[in-house]
């Protein structure tokens, strides 16, 4: 097959195809949207929606998490070695379990199989972040487990729906096994309702177009997103790139944990190598193998652009070398609930070794991906409320632009809860919701700002469980790019102040508030070239001070304008070598 233009049978028929079956992948993500009951998935939107034929293959995913795609080939693998011969009209099948395809535990996916004339045509499956699954702590993602048998109820590859019939006893156990049953079984319906559309959508296709026509189309539309991918490789230089980066720590004590990549391009194929990244760790961070490879798929998408659709086609061209019993492949019974911060810094590290071969397209790093807090509470009369909850603040600098502030991660692209959302549990109040000036890294482009979250606990007693990371490692610059500030939870700022480490499972009592600040993305370029203009617009906006201005850019504010003559002479005292100060906020 030529790599230099995808060969199309009858392109116009192909375009509208093309995009009929993303429409309908985002159709299904509406569903979701409309239908969740829980805040992380209706508000945050920490879910997925995927198209697959009857092979398994990816064919159409909606706008959701790219982090969860990945996972999908292994699942629907495992799903069509337990249930190839029995796959009926009516099935809905499900699963969570991360050594039977799954990803972690509070990650359930749910698959409609599409038949037309008694032919298996395509799958539509959803995947939904559960606000608890039960386990040892409320919303189910405490870094301090340390086997899966303490993170929740794990389900293996199952019928959740059999023919039409819900299994009512896997229904039950579910139910008896989360601390906010009506909640977790009104998200799984709403990724059933999710899956019967995207079914019913397929079925539609398949009589529209012919069930030979339908799959030729299929065919056809993997070969184009592996030949645009293929020729955005082949433009790349031939070589290999490496990058290391670091979590703080194993949320156990273990000190800094590293995660290493080893990138080549050799013609129209890209090899990833995380051969030298940390052992497996007692803790909850440990990823699957196919979680690895999401991250790649994300780097690698938002790197090249989102013009080549999201498909099995893309991911052809890559191989991998993810060595068993690593924190990137865990063995069983690693717990798993917290790897998602392994997932974000796989993403960084792929793009610290990309940015030597595509300057003018990788930004500095962000805030290091979203963190997780999650409150439990327990009423007089037995009643549970959890708020799990996702919170993250800024990307780096860009090679020509500002990093974006209170933004999703590309990897994520996942929402900040409204402070409306925050509340409706009634356990808590936000006391502050906002950014931190002097948080972004100081560049020729300024990285985001870190967000500055207080809330304060109304309810007597309740479980805080808190996901984070990159305050030892706080984000990196490029091109002379300071590092983002540093990312910080604690309790009771104004009063008895404590420093919470950033991993910890604990408890807070009403009148408690817990802080968290979000790490703040990395400084692109020399923070001396930046424009005074920019500069000055950032202190009049609140982003920077008066003071980080000048020490951080060597820019003087005087009077709500810029001192070109001081500002010039500061300036090339500092090119000549004096000493400017690290910009870390005080927290």
């Amino acid at each position: 097959m030529s790599h230099d233009t995808p060969q199309l049978r009858e392109p116009a028929t192909f375009e509208v195809f093309k995009n009929a079956i993303v429409g309908l992948a985002n159709e299904m993500a509406i569903t979701v949207i409309r239908t969740a009951h829980s805040q992380i998935i209706a508000e945050s939107m920490d879910f997925s929606t995927a198209l697959c034929d009857a092979q398994g293959r990816v064919v159409a995913q909606g706008n959701c998490t790219p982090l969860h795609m990945g996972a999908v080939p292994a699942a629907m693998e495992a799903v069509l070695a337990r249930y190839g011969d029995d796959i009926r009209d009516g099935d809905v099948f499900a699963l969570n379990d991360p050594d039977e395809g799954g990803s972690h535990l509070p990650d359930i996916f749910v698959f409609t199989p599409a038949l037309v004339d008694g032919r298996l045509e395509g799958f539509a499956i959803a995947i939904g972040h559960q606000a608890d699954i039960g386990g040892r702590v409320a919303g189910g993602n405490a870094v301090d487990s340390t086997e899966v048998f303490q993170e929740g109820l794990q389900i293996p590859v199952c019928k959740l729906v059999s023919e039409g019939v819900l299994n009512e006893t896997l229904v039950s156990i579910l139910s008896r096994n989360v601390r906010i049953p009506d909640v977790v079984l009104g998200d799984v319906q709403a990724e059933i309702a999710a899956c019967h559309t995207g079914a019913s959508g397929l079925r539609d296709l398949v009589r529209r177009y012919g069930a030979e026509r339908f799959r030729s189309l299929v065919d056809e539309l993997l070969d184009y997103s592996e030949t645009l991918l293929r020729n955005k490789i082949t433009a790349l230089p031939d070589g290999c790139w490496s990058f290391e980066d670091y979590l703080d720590d194993d949320g156990l004590g273990s000190g800094r944990v590293p995660l290493r990549v080893a990138l080549t391009v050799d013609g129209s194929e890209v090899a990833f190598d995380f051969t030298g990244s940390s052992p497996q760790v007692p803790s909850a961070l440990n990823a699957t193998a196919s979680f690895t490879r999401s991250a790649a798929y994300a780097a690698l998408q938002a790197a090249f652009g989102g013009e080549i659709p999201a498909n099995a086609g893309f991911y052809r061209p890559l191989r991998f070398t993810i060595p068993e019993g690593t924190i990137l492949n865990g063995r069983r019974p690693a717990a798993r609930n917290a790897r998602g911060l392994v997932g974000y810094r796989l993403v960084d590290a792929i793009w610290g070794a990309l940015a030597e071969v595509l300057p003018d397209k990788i930004p500095a790093c962000g805030d290091g991906g979203p963190n997780g807090v999650a409150i439990g509470a327990t009423d007089a009369d037995g009643g549970q409320s959890v708020l799990m909850d996702v919170c993250f603040g800024a990307w780096g600098g860009r090679p020509n632009g500002d990093g974006l502030d209170g933004a999703s991660p590309l990897a994520g692209n996942l929402a900040n809860t409204p402070i409306e959302d925050l509340e409706r549990t009634g356990i808590l109040r936000v006391e502050r919701y906002g950014y931190l000036p002097d948080s972004g890294g100081a560049g020729t482009w300024r990285g985001g700002l870190s967000v500055v979250r207080d809330l304060l606990l109304v309810h007597d007693d309740a479980s805080l469980q808190i996901r984070s990371d990159r305050r030892e490692h706080r984000p990196y610059g490029l091109d002379g790019g300071q590092p983002g500030g540093a990312c910080w939870n604690i309790l009771n700022p104004d009063g008895q102040r404590e420093v919470l480490p950033s991993k910890v499972t604990t408890r807070i009592r009403a009148g408690d508030v817990h802080r968290h600040i979000t790490a703040g993305g990395g400084g692109y370029g020399d923070p001396l070239l930046r424009v005074p203009a920019h500069v000055l617009a950032d202190v009049l906006a609140g982003k920077v001070t008066t003071e980080g201005a000048s020490r951080d850019y060597g820019v003087v504010v005087r009077d709500g304008q810029v001192d070109d003559e001081a500002t010039a002479s500061l300036r090339g005292d500092r090119q000549a070598g004096a000493p400017g100060a690290d910009p870390v906020p005080a927290a």
